[in-house]
């Protein structure tokens, strides 16, 4: 790609700093943002000329609008959204209140809208850009525990789908990213445990246990994703979807093949629900 101008939100840490780095690594632009701006300030440093820090609560009301409007006031454009900013819920749907599940589609959700609605004017003006949300291996499939997350990111793909056939008209390009695990500080930072119901030690009991194990053992390089998201959006083709890791590869390939087999399994009941068949 060209040199553009990428707005990333929660680049403090994780996905967000990697990508910020790949791309001013690229001679981009970069607008980051994170609900603690003093986080950035070694980013904004390293390129004063090309970083704009901004402060962004993708859940505060006006917070995406200005957040971009001080992107087009320094930068002049806006080529590429990353959709980073997010977190997880570990707990039983029965172990997940009412206010945290909420709480998870305001940030991993809704904020993420925001942040798009934000975007558009200016992408479709300019007849160009490409909107990419941060989902997981846990926005095809998921897993007792991660429901909430899950959840989260399924409705975030659901947008995505419908979003990318709206904005082709314009040359904007949507790629969901599905990343396994990656040597972020995700696990440590950024999931929240519910209190724990003896009920489901045998359900969710494996997935705690995970969640709170695999901090520093990851073997996905943030870097690495940065790269290859870039080279997905720099593609004649961009896809849909882009998984990243041996183990979204083979969670998806395997939950699609289920999914194959179990529609196969059921067709003829499900073809026979006409009106006048019989059953």
């Amino acid at each position: 790609m060209s040199t553009s101008t990428w707005l990333i939100t929660g680049a403090s840490s994780g996905f967000g700093l990697a990508f910020a780095r790949h791309a001013l690594a690229q001679g981009h632009h970069v607008v980051a943002t994170a609900r603690r701006p003093e986080a950035l300030a070694e980013l904004a440093a390293s390129a004063p000329e090309r970083v704009l820090v901004h402060a962004l609560d993708v859940t505060v009301a006006g917070d995406a609008e200005r957040a971009v409007a001080a992107a087009l006031a320094r930068f002049g454009r806006l080529d590429v959204l990353v959709n980073n900013a997010g977190y997880g819920i570990v707990g039983a749907v029965e172990e997940t209140p009412d206010a945290e599940l909420r709480a998870q589609m305001e940030t991993n959700f809704f904020g993420a809208a925001a942040m798009i609605r934000a975007v558009l004017p200016a992408m479709r003006a300019q007849r160009s850009g490409a909107i990419v949300n941060i989902s997981s291996l846990g926005g095809q499939l998921s897993f007792g525990g991660f429901g909430a997350y899950s959840a989260s990111k399924f409705a975030l793909e659901g947008l995505s789908e419908a979003l990318a056939q709206e904005l082709a008209p314009f040359g904007i390009k949507v790629l969901i990213v599905e990343p396994g695990a990656f040597r972020t500080g995700f696990a440590r930072e950024a999931l929240r445990h519910m209190p724990a119901l003896p009920a489901y030690a045998e359900t969710v009991g494996a997935t705690r246990e995970f969640a709170h194990g695999m901090d520093g053992t990851q073997p996905g390089d943030p870097m690495k994703a940065a790269a290859a998201v870039e080279r997905a959006l720099a593609a004649e083709t961009t896809p849909l979807r882009l998984q990243l890791g041996d183990d979204a590869v083979d969670s998806v390939r395997g939950h699609a093949e289920q999914l194959l087999h179990e529609l196969a399994a059921w067709e003829p009941v499900a073809r026979a629900t006409r009106i006048g068949d019989v059953g």
